[in-house]
């Protein structure tokens, strides 16, 4: 004959607690040697299944995101970039910002450290229970203009306004397409006091005229970034380079040859006349 089914496992089934179905037989052995009464078994029922259903959401939220690497916070080194005040951070990873709306500019040159700290607000902001989606500026402006072309440029603005933090890494390091502004402007339009955004660049705001090839819109970006929004400005060296003056594969620069490569003065790369908008 067949054995009887459970009805507590079939009942746990229909309302999903896949996280009691599954360990029941443990837990409640584990609730009986530690002499739980039925009201503190099942907060301990609960609590595993809360923790299981958030383990799974966390892990698919990271999987959603597109992290190019795993990133803490914990990892970051705020000595060697004493010009970031490590509260700040503390107080941006708590997530606020994002269920306001707000936006974070992290600007800096090349190798401080700025995609650390947005793949590391972005996993906090995962904790949090908001979702995330990563990706560089070059990657961004190439698939709204391939939207574009294929006339579904309002279904791609509206899957990129859905998760709550858009992360736009690497914006002013290479030359965008050339209605990257207008594109761009659009999504940040779409985004405004709705979706929260952080961006990273080495430019400063002001030079972001030259990065979009067109100073117009990128003040109409810029006015709607910069609206409600924290800007954090990193001064210092790249650690690829300094790890390597540390192991003597480089040497620093004469004094009176100007600043080390990376540095916050570095000129930035003048963008090429083959980005003006077309007409």
């Amino acid at each position: 004959m067949e054995a009887t089914a459970d009805p507590l496992d079939a009942m746990l089934a229909r309302l999903q607690l896949s996280g009691i179905r599954d360990q029941l037989d443990s837990l409640l052995d584990e609730a009986a040697r530690a002499n739980l009464s039925a009201r503190e078994t099942l907060i301990l029922l609960c609590e595993r299944e809360i923790a299981r259903k958030d383990h799974r959401r966390i892990e698919m939220a990271l999987k959603l995101a597109h992290f190019p690497a795993v990133k803490e916070l914990a990892g970051f080194d705020f000595e060697a970039q004493q010009s970031i005040d490590p509260k700040q951070i503390r107080d941006l990873a708590a997530s606020r910002w994002i269920a306001n709306g707000e936006n974070v500019l992290l600007l800096g040159p090349p190798g401080v450290g700025k995609t650390h700290l947005s793949i590391a607000l972005g996993r906090e902001a995962i904790l949090a229970g908001y979702t995330v989606q990563f990706t560089t500026a070059t990657t961004l402006v190439a698939g709204l203009a391939k939207a574009h072309g294929e006339r579904r440029l309002d279904e791609k603005l509206l899957a990129l306004s859905k998760p709550k933090l858009l992360i736009v890494d690497e914006l002013g390091y290479l030359p965008l397409e050339p209605d990257a502004a207008h594109l761009f402007f659009q999504l940040v339009s779409r985004r405004y006091e709705t979706g929260a955004m952080l961006i990273t660049s080495n430019r400063s705001v002001a030079e972001w005229g030259t990065v979009f090839a067109d100073p117009v819109v990128a003040t109409a970006i810029l006015d709607r970034l910069l609206h409600h929004s924290h800007v954090l400005t990193i001064r210092g060296d790249s650690y690829r380079l300094r790890a390597k003056r540390k192991s003597g594969l480089i040497q620093p620069p004469p004094a009176g040859d100007g600043p080390p490569v990376g540095s916050a003065s570095l000129r930035p790369v003048t963008v090429g006349n083959n980005l003006q908008p077309r007409s």
